[in-house]
């Protein structure tokens, strides 16, 4: 008689779909040629996709990047520019197209809202409404039918660290947090996401004793305003 057993099955990663009422948190940064979503260049976006841990954590997963090309006309304030330190003519940059780049941010993205559960993303930033303006006003020059995120609806690391650490600044908040700043890569899209994302994974996971029971479930109800496209 043989006593072996079949080994367990490894289990499956943890999914989001109800820890955020079916939306999954995906962190941008965005740098640009100015302040105005309209008229001002997009030049660089970088999305950290987020996930959850066998402890039910909050955590990164991937990151996904792309250099961007000024649209026709777009305009590049000469203080961003000096502080972004773009230079928008340089071969290296590979820079696509605004309709490139967010197909090859948006693809990912697809596929782990799917792979978790959820019914769309949702996006987190520090000063989260500046990214959303910057992509929006990019899916509207680029006709994009079908944004992965929520269009108006955003989590925001200023409100959390304002709250919990009594400061707004990014650097100050991952300092006092613990998770440490380089002025040096500051202003560049994927450090300042992976920053952001450090700092939004840190704070939501003190707060997991608060949740409910069921971990918040439920997603959009219908006729909600975010079921809009």
């Amino acid at each position: 008689m043989n006593d072996q057993t079949a080994p367990a099955p490894s289990p499956r990663p943890p999914k989001l779909g109800h820890r955020f009422r079916g939306f999954l948190p995906v962190v941008v940064d965005v740098e640009t040629g100015g302040f105005n979503a309209q008229t001002d260049a997009l030049l660089e976006i970088a999305a950290v996709i987020l996930g959850v841990d066998e402890n039910g954590d909050l955590v990164r997963r991937q990151t996904v990047f792309s250099h961007v090309t000024p649209f026709p006309g777009a305009n590049l304030e000469k203080a961003s520019m000096e502080i972004n330190g773009i230079k928008v003519d340089n071969p290296l940059r590979l820079a696509r197209p605004e309709t490139e780049a967010l197909a090859h941010i948006f693809k990912p993205i697809r596929q782990a809202v799917s792979e978790n559960g959820c019914t769309r993303a949702i996006l987190v930033g520090h000063n989260a409404h500046f990214d959303l303006g910057f992509l929006n006003a990019a899916i509207a020059r680029t006709g994009i039918k079908r944004s992965p995120f929520h269009p108006f609806s955003a989590f925001d690391t200023v409100t959390l660290a304002g709250a919990m650490l009594g400061q707004t600044v990014l650097a100050r908040s991952l300092q006092l947090a613990g998770l440490g700043h380089d002025q040096s890569e500051a202003h560049s899209a994927i450090y300042d996401a992976e920053k952001t994302a450090d700092l939004f994974c840190l704070l939501v996971n003190r707060l997991k004793g608060l949740l409910p029971a069921d971990g918040g479930a439920g997603g959009e109800e219908p006729g909600e305003a975010g079921d809009a496209e």
